[in-house]
């Protein structure tokens, strides 16, 4: 259990917490959400003891121990499958002691730890966290000198999973993976036996891996025992109600200023007067939440322009003499939006600087409209900016025409005010930077923007904006992104980049990550098929039947789940007195999980069932 009591620290003379109090019990996947800038990164270094609090306390049980990944793996000769196994220290200095061990005790005690801490499969289990991050076998043997920064900062992360701490803290995991990565996360995390606190604002992780949300707002954190979607609606509800008592209030305050402005100077009124400004100064306006300040893109719009934008046929492109996609038949049309699916190195960036003309066609014939404009956003873009330059700086080389005034009307539409617009990029925030990089891509209302993983800086709340802002945008969209909330919301069409070539993906993106998780799972062997027997019309009511049986035990179990969420994060459980307590609602949490993940299962068995049925009906 982490107990987060009273805390206060500031930066700067800023104020990041004030008398903040949260209990996470044992156990529990926990989403840290809040704006970004409001301290999230701050509260893991203080959990961590790295800085140092001004007052309150954070209390973790003795030799607990916490993990993260806080820097990538150094550049070195040891192979990544070494590397990994190197994170678990105890087994690493158990094993070499074995190996120089000479007292018939001391070797007995050594084997036994090793077989406590199942010290024999470590290698197996190393293996499989690389793989499910995107290392095949023949990677994990090369030395992660191979590999670049980003892909040594997966290898940062299977080292943490596989040394398994008790408190598990990952700040923006999914930024450095590709959406299979990003799904094999999740399921990882749904399961991993310990405590887990993760910062994140991609919504598929924050609903599905984690069942609580820790929400960071106005220097308070504050505690739901739900998924991200329900703290959502709650959070929505919360701000309707405070607008409504705000509302009141302002209209309660604006009639009693009028009788002080009609009356002050009046003698016979003077001391109503008086009382009612009194009035005025005890009404205290609700403080508004933080997500209601949500900062809008404004895309310019292009002229329309006549179908097919973009056509190939018998495509082939690479680098220089290695052709790396080919068999490229593909035809964009201005409305189209894509979203483009396949593993880290099948070609998908390779895909999209061909579109953008970064890279010739070796082969066959691509048509383009004569007028075309591609905007191109990249993840190296943010970092190719100007950091001792600023935002209004990058706009003058762009539009030298235009006055300040004009180019600040500009980056405000982007969300950067004028404070933003006149400081240098290198003291801006990575959301801030990466709305500038928008703004630079979109500027000559391109025809065609291709955008790669453009969420990896941006809050949940600026995220919601860019899809707004995608939706309105009356150009073709071509999207590669880990974040299946933006995929689901903005494409509707799916291209599988994968085996050297682009090819229509014909389900929806659920069924694409069925795919992959069902890829990761050993396989079943099979009984030979039986010959299929016409489902009768009682069959299939009776099957429906059963799948709402298996829907509302979920569903009761869901709500226990929550329930007692709610009862572990009561700090008073935890007092000395209540030890029996808190084991006997710790065991039947244990219990609830372990039926919901049964209950899961029926369900989906259950609707596989009622799915052949109807196919063969």
């Amino acid at each position: 259990m982490l107990r987060i009591e009273n805390i206060t620290y500031s930066v700067e003379g800023r104020p990041l917490f004030e008398g903040a109090s949260a209990t996470i019990p044992e156990g529990h996947k926990v989403g840290l959400v809040g704006r970004n800038g409001t301290g999230k990164t701050t509260l893991f270094r203080l959990i961590r003891g790295e800085l140092a609090l001004e007052s309150g306390s954070i209390t973790l049980p003795r030799r607990a121990r916490i993990g993260g990944v806080s820097q990538e793996v150094p550049s070195s000769n040891v192979s990544l499958i070494d590397t990994v196994l190197a994170a678990d220290t105890e087994r690493s200095a158990l094993m070499a002691e074995a190996q120089e061990a000479a007292d018939p005790d001391r070797i007995a005690e050594i084997q036994t730890r090793l077989a406590d801490i199942d010290a024999w499969s470590a290698e197996a289990r190393a293996a499989t966290i690389l793989k499910g991050l995107g290392f095949d076998d023949a990677d994990q043997q090369r030395p992660c000198s191979d590999f670049s920064g980003g892909w040594r900062m997966r290898v940062a992360l299977a080292a943490v999973l596989f040394s398994q701490p008790d408190l598990l803290l990952l700040d923006e995991p999914t930024n450095y993976l590709d959406l299979e990565g990003a799904l094999w996360l999740e399921s990882y995390l749904a399961k991993y036996p310990h405590t887990v606190i993760v910062i994140s604002h991609d919504r598929g992780l924050l609903n599905r891996a984690v069942g609580s949300i820790l929400h960071l707002e106005d220097r308070q954190l504050t505690y739901y025992a739900v998924p991200y979607d329900k703290f959502a609606e709650r959070r929505a509800e919360h701000l309707a109600q405070a607008e409504a008592e705000n509302a009141k209030a302002k209209a309660r305050i604006a009639h009693l200023q009028s009788f002080v402005d009609r009356f002050r100077y009046k003698a016979s009124k003077a001391v109503q007067a008086q009382s009612r400004l009194k009035m005025i100064e005890r009404i205290q306006l609700i403080s508004t939440p933080q997500e209601a300040a949500l900062r809008a893109f404004s895309f310019p719009e292009p002229e329309e322009l006549s179908p097919p934008i973009i056509q190939i046929e018998g495509g082939v492109t690479g680098y220089g003499d290695t052709e790396v996609l080919s068999r490229l038949n593909l035809r964009i049309d201005q409305d189209d939006r894509i979203a483009l699916l396949g593993k880290n190195g099948q070609g998908k960036s390779t895909l999209s600087k061909l579109l953008s003309d970064r890279l010739p066609l070796l082969a066959g014939k691509m048509t383009r409209s004569s007028k075309l404009r591609i905007g191109y956003f990249a993840q190296h873009q943010v970092d190719e900016l100007h950091v001792d330059e600023t935002p209004l700086d990058h706009l003058r080389r762009l539009r030298p025409t235009e006055t300040p005034a004009q180019l600040r009307a500009r980056l405000a539409g982007f969300g950067l005010g004028a404070d933003q617009a006149e400081t240098e990029v290198g003291r801006l925030s990575g959301g801030q930077k990466a709305r500038l990089s928008l703004l630079i891509a979109t500027i000559d209302a391109p025809h065609m923007l291709i955008l790669d993983e453009p969420t990896n800086h941006l809050d949940i709340e600026s995220r919601e904006a860019l899809v707004e802002a995608l939706t309105a945008y009356s150009g073709a969209v071509v999207l590669v992104s880990h974040d299946m909330h933006l995929l689901g919301l903005v494409a509707d069409r799916l291209w599988l980049v994968s085996d050297g070539t682009v090819k229509p993906f014909d389900g929806d993106l659920e069924a694409y990550r069925q795919m992959l998780l069902a890829r990761d799972k050993p396989p079943v062997r099979e009984k030979p098929a039986a010959k299929p027997k016409r489902a009768s019309r009682d069959t299939i009511l009776a099957l429906r039947a059963d799948l709402r049986k298996c829907e509302e035990r979920l569903e009761k179990l869901t709500d226990m789940h929550e329930k007692l969420s709610a009862k572990l994060s009561d700090p008073a459980l935890y007092e000395d007195d209540r030890i029996a307590d808190l084991e006997t609602w710790n065991r039947k949490f244990a219990e609830v999980v372990e039926a919901m993940s049964r209950a899961e299962a029926l369900w989906v068995a259950a609707a596989e069932r009622l799915e052949s049925a109807e196919a063969a009906a």
